[in-house]
């Protein structure tokens, strides 16, 4: 549920920076720069993340790789602020003390505050920068910038319609799973207990054949385990083909609906034509 600003809040500039931090309103151009510069630095902080971990790559670019934690801590620090200081003008948290205790405790105020807490405190002793990856889920609230928002929409809206479908073919999933790991297991047990020792352990198995992977850690060297497992993988096929089948024609469907849709709207204002 997207919050809104109380009706009786005063207009005022801390109001108007806790809409431009929540998106509520995607045309407006302060809101756009906004998002569009914490995204960049959010993909900025992933990018050193992964690359501080070549030695070579942060040996020469130490002091570059430190510029871009202080900087990137101190602006999440500041946003970090920023929300938990204008969150009162929301409905949801318009209490000057409980109301900012309920966003302390929201899942992404708790990712915006690991993100930038070891750095600030001081009192980890490891590393947790790669938390600021999970930073990355506040790109959903691109969903509601520009174009995005029509796809976004019609992927939930597909995934909504075919969602019984998609619950029935995870079902069978797992079916096929337990099955196929219980025949193995009395086909290999014998010859490889090493490697079948029990029916948990060749669920490990049936999941990366079922899958199509097939590591090749774990095999069937029985002339009847051999023959199942090519029953099995030809199933395989078949189970991860079927999702993905369920969801494109979902998708096709709900694509149809909204330029049917479209075509029944004014193409200069955008209303609907009686």
């Amino acid at each position: 549920m997207t919050d809104t600003l109380n009706a009786n809040a005063p207009t005022s500039w801390p109001a108007r920076l806790w809409r431009i931090l929540q998106v509520e309103n995607p045309d407006d151009s302060w809101t756009r720069w906004l998002n569009s510069g914490l995204t960049v630095l959010i993909l900025v902080n992933v990018a050193a993340v992964v690359l501080e971990t070549v030695q070579t790559l942060a040996d020469r670019y130490a002091a570059w790789f430190g510029t871009i934690e202080v900087a990137s801590v101190a602006i999440f620090t500041v946003e970090y602020v920023a929300r938990l200081w204008t969150c009162t003008y929301s409905p949801l948290y318009r209490h000057p003390w409980i109301g900012r205790l309920k966003f302390t405790l929201t899942p992404m105020a708790l990712v915006d505050l690991l993100a930038i807490l070891p750095f600030s405190a001081g009192f980890v002793t490891y590393d947790l920068r790669f938390l600021r990856a999970l930073r990355l889920l506040r790109l959903a609230r691109l969903a509601k910038l520009g174009r995005y928002s029509a796809a976004m929409q019609i992927m939930a809206r597909a995934l909504r319609r075919c969602r019984e479908e998609l619950v029935l073919t995870a079902g069978l999933m797992v079916v096929l799973i337990l099955t196929s790991a219980s025949l193995i297991y009395l086909a290999e047990h014998e010859s490889q207990p090493d490697k079948f020792p029990d029916i948990l352990a060749a669920m490990w198995w049936s999941v990366i054949t079922l899958t199509t992977v097939g590591y090749g850690d774990v095999y069937p060297v029985t002339p009847l385990g051999k023959v199942f497992a090519g029953v099995v993988s030809l199933f395989g096929v078949g189970m991860v083909a079927l999702p993905a089948g369920v969801l494109g024609a979902s998708l096709l469907e709900e694509i149809r609906a909204s330029r049917q849709q479209l075509d029944k709207r004014c193409p200069h204002c955008g209303q609907p034509l009686e």
